[in-house]
């Protein structure tokens, strides 16, 4: 059986908009210097300002679906674009949804937690808790559990959307169906695509696409760049999730060790806070591009991806695949307003 037809075996409901378009960043590839650079515009999924939870969303919101969930609840940090989108995914599915926001950056500032995607959360209709550690995924998925168990006493039926690791890894089934989508854009190019930059967090977005691309046969260089943790801890997260694919899939891992790339050369001081080379990737895609990227992920990924174009061959070319997070930049006003 093909990876498609596994991939359709499972439960989905869409809310992508799909294809997304790949662009060639002519202006910025001229100012790096280096090879050609081209981007997979993900942040153009749709579902409230669109990202690239919008594919994993679809598998989950398929099995809560199933169960006949009428209540979604999912975790994550005070500016998460996860949580946005699955408040949007439920108001659209007719869901009620439950996020709990987690204190992963400290005392931000006023906007930080009034604006950006904790705004949309509430236009989205959502209910919002809260929880005190920003590091600790097991205790924050427990703490979810207990508000689902308080639901379920009310005569609701309640789904989880976890986000420790140790459970069916859903959301990366978005991007290992998104693997196919882009080797079938890769052909159209002007140029042949030697390396893809992507960032590395939860791991799904991550482990999905190198699983899906290395399932097909795609053996070039995916390298992903760390916003959330440490190289040595990430790379033993995107081993364990492309596992838990293979295993969800009842198929062969095609994915070596040596297959997994990262890098955490921008990742300081730490997650979801600034450093130059953000700040400089944001200024540059803004002003050269037209092109947003949000202070957390796609910032920070860049950031590393444009270092890489600098040094590279111009005979070779670089695909950053941008996961969306537009809504951050407002809860980062402040700091991106001085920077400026």
């Amino acid at each position: 059986m093909s990876i498609s037809a596994k991939l359709d075996v499972l439960p989905r409901t869409p809310l992508a908009h799909t294809p997304t378009p790949i662009e060639k960043l002519n202006n910025l590839s001229a100012v790096l210097g280096g090879g050609a650079l081209y981007v997979k515009r993900d942040d153009c999924t749709g579902l409230a300002m669109g990202g690239n939870k919008a594919r994993q969303l679809e598998y989950y919101f398929g099995e809560a679906l199933q169960q006949n969930a009428d209540t979604v609840l999912i975790t994550g940090a005070v500016q998460s674009n996860f949580v946005r989108m699955a408040a949007a995914a439920a108001a659209k599915l007719d869901l009620d949804c439950h996020i709990q926001l987690e204190e992963r950056v400290g005392d931000a500032g006023a906007d930080y937690r009034q604006s950006g995607n904790v705004l949309l959360d509430r236009i989205l209709g959502a209910t919002i808790h809260t929880y005190p550690k920003g590091e600790d995924e097991d205790g924050a998925d427990a703490n979810l559990k207990m508000i689902a168990d308080e639901l379920r006493s009310t005569g609701r039926q309640p789904y989880i959307i976890p986000l420790a690791p140790g459970h069916p890894p859903l959301g990366a089934l978005g991007y290992v169906r998104a693997a196919e989508e882009i080797l079938d854009q890769l052909g159209d190019l002007e140029d042949e695509i030697d390396h893809i930059f992507v960032a590395s967090g939860s791991g799904s977005t991550h482990a999905g696409l190198l699983f899906g691309l290395r399932s097909l046969n795609w053996l070039k260089p995916v390298i992903g760049v760390c916003v959330r943790r440490n190289r040595t801890l990430q790379h033993d997260r995107i081993s364990n999730r492309c596992r838990e694919v293979a295993e969800l899939l009842d198929m062969d891992n095609p994915v070596t060790s040596e297959d997994i790339r990262i890098t955490d050369e921008t990742f300081a001081p730490g997650y979801g806070k600034l450093n130059d080379q953000t700040l400089e990737a944001i200024d540059l895609c803004a002003r050269r591009e037209g092109l947003l990227l949000d202070p957390v992920y796609t910032g920070k990924s860049m950031a590393a991806c444009l270092k890489h174009v600098r040094n590279i061959e111009k005979s070779q070319s670089t695909l950053f695949i941008h996961t969306g997070g537009t809504p951050g930049l407002f809860g980062y006003s402040a700091e991106l307003n001085l920077a400026g």
